[in-house]
């Protein structure tokens, strides 16, 4: 089975998002997203899957969904759940990045291994999403990166 990494943004007081967006832009956040999942697969809810607004390039771009549909294409795949994406993982060559939302990070938790936390220096007073203030319960810190902006990436791995 490939490794399962959540990667998350988060805010001080643990928002992750507003409005169905991420409530800040930096683009050094962004560019080490894109270098951290490119190659590999990443899985997504249908509100995120929106928000983004289309196909992250060279990554295989998993959209979680019971009820809505998307149009077949190449690089989109359209699964019902999380059994689903378990059993998919173990045929992928590369790692799969759970990349939210909330509810998505919620229904992996117990599975993922490694979390890719960028610690983005503000506080949204008016987030909608929040990551759980526990999410990293039996974790370790293993690996600290600064970003430009103030901005510092944390990789925990799960405790054996």
């Amino acid at each position: 089975m490939s490794q399962i990494t959540g990667i998350v943004a988060i805010a001080r007081n643990f928002a992750i998002g507003k409005d169905g967006r991420l409530p800040w832009h930096y683009s050094a956040d962004l560019k080490f997203f894109k270098e951290t999942t490119t190659g590999h697969a990443v899985v997504m809810g249908f509100n995120t899957w929106e928000s983004i607004g289309r196909p992250l390039p060279k990554r295989l771009n998993i959209v979680l969904s019971r009820s809505r549909t998307l149009e077949n294409r190449a690089d989109v795949l359209l699964l019902r759940g999380r059994a689903e994406v378990l059993a998919l993982s173990k045929y992928l060559k590369g790692e799969l990045f759970v990349i939210g939302g909330a509810q998505v990070y919620a229904e992996f938790a117990d599975v993922i291994d490694r979390w890719i936390v960028t610690e983005v220096p503000a506080t949204v007073a008016d987030a909608d999403a929040f990551m759980p203030a526990d999410f990293l319960r039996g974790f370790q810190l293993q690996n600290a990166i600064e970003l430009e902006d103030d901005l510092r990436v944390k990789i925990y791995e799960k405790m054996s």
